[in-house]
């Protein structure tokens, strides 16, 4: 789906008028950010969903992305590429038991004092965010039969924590 086709979706369950108040913008360009754009034959402007998507490919900094989708109430977790078979799912079943368990340790430490600061609550994020992209990329790599993909995905998760 277009970025224009989704905003011509969302204004018709929101106000594009309640829109251009509400970030102060002007009622015509709410409406332009819900045409094709000029280059395809439309009258739209760039909306802020293409500007997303252009910072994202200049910056190529995933950052963002989780940013947005915290801003939603969600989690950006990326589509792993398809590679070869490799059927060696024990050591990667065993990585996520003790991704699960790292995590808990953090738990258990933060709350050993019976209180939890916030380093100690960003620490629980982190172990937290590590986890679910462990797992996330685990169920994903087997819904499409992928293991390769899978044990690579993992070491690289692995080498790039920071306790």
């Amino acid at each position: 789906m277009q970025s224009h086709e989704l905003l011509k979706e969302v204004l018709k369950k929101t106000s594009a008028k309640q829109i251009a108040a509400d970030m102060n913008l002007s009622l015509s360009l709410i409406y332009k950010w819900a045409e094709p754009p000029a280059e395809e034959t439309g009258s739209g402007a760039n909306n802020p969903l293409d500007r997303i998507e252009q910072l994202l490919r200049i910056t190529n900094d995933a950052r963002i992305a989780q940013w947005v989708c915290e801003r939603a109430g969600g989690f950006f977790i990326t589509n792993p590429k398809h590679k070869p078979h490799d059927y060696n799912l024990i050591p990667t079943t065993n990585t996520i038991v003790q991704e699960f368990a790292d995590m808990l340790g953090v738990i258990a430490m933060a709350a050993s004092d019976n209180q939890i600061t916030a380093q100690e609550a960003k620490a629980i994020r982190r172990r937290w965010e590590d986890l679910k992209s462990v797992t996330e990329g685990f169920v994903h790599h087997c819904e499409e039969g992928n293991f390769a993909a899978l044990k690579r995905d993992v070491a690289a998760q692995q080498a790039g924590r920071v306790d």
